[in-house]
């Protein structure tokens, strides 16, 4: 049975203020957890039901994790899911270092002040599909391990490392060399430029786009034509998917 301290602690990790105390988060479903259990994130705890346990039971990635057998009615009091699925992990948060080097050989993601978390839950799944696995988030940025956040990466959070900076400070340190792109408002169209191999890509915020302190570093302006001259801005999420799939086009 889960005791009184394990569903206070496990409800505690909803909440940021206790996901940085305990530098843990929570992660549901059995394709979430498993894609946790093949990184290099450290799972700490897994509660599950019997169901499972019993499929799982002779995986070696279990062994040196605190296993916990619930019930579904349990199940639901840690849950954060309308229809809880088997099996709740708590896992560490990891601590990566931005090598400045990574920027000679890959594109990476610059996020400006993204605060829904499933434009965030979705930018991160979309990075994951083209390739790229390095973000660099503003500190205003909503919190990568916010429950909402890790259900709708879909489980790629475990393939890109996330990295929280002073932006400004960031892009000041960027190489003269490295092509800075972002979107904005009187860019050049972004389907007849030609775009860099590697670099950063900045995308803005839902409602205000790219914060004015930044647009100074930006090096190559770009713009998503819109066809319909009524239609007021793109999604987030959608903006980083149409951006980033260009920069992947042979």
């Amino acid at each position: 049975m889960l005791s009184g301290n394990q569903i206070k602690y496990i409800n505690s990790l909803k909440l940021g203020k206790f996901r940085n105390i305990h530098q843990a988060f929570i992660a549901e479903s059995p394709k979430l957890v498993n894609d946790l259990l093949d990184s290099t994130f450290i799972v700490r705890m897994i509660f599950a039901t019997k169901q499972w346990l019993e499929i799982n039971n002779e995986d070696p990635r279990l062994n040196k994790i605190d296993l916990f057998e619930i019930s579904e009615k349990e199940l639901k009091k840690i849950s954060l899911l309308k229809t809880p699925n088997q099996v709740l992990a708590v896992t560490g948060i990891p601590v990566y270092k931005f090598n400045i080097n990574i920027l000679q050989k890959n594109l990476i993601l610059v996020l400006d002040d993204i605060r829904d978390p499933g434009n965030m839950g979705t930018i991160i799944r979309t990075a994951n599909w083209f390739g790229i696995r390095h973000i660099v988030c503003s500190r205003e940025s909503v919190d990568v391990y916010n429950p909402k956040v890790i259900q709708s990466t879909m489980g790629s959070i475990a393939r890109v490392r996330i990295y929280y900076k002073d932006l400004a400070v960031f892009l000041q340190e960027v190489p003269d060399e490295i092509k800075v792109y972002g979107t904005v408002l009187h860019g050049r169209n972004i389907y007849k430029e030609k775009l860099a191999k590697h670099g950063i890509i900045i995308i803005g915020n839902e409602s205000r786009g790219i914060s004015k302190e930044l647009l100074p570093y930006i090096t190559g302006h770009l713009s998503i034509p819109s066809w319909e001259s009524k239609a007021e801005s793109l999604n987030a999420s959608v903006a980083a998917a149409i951006v980033i799939s260009e920069f992947r086009r042979i």
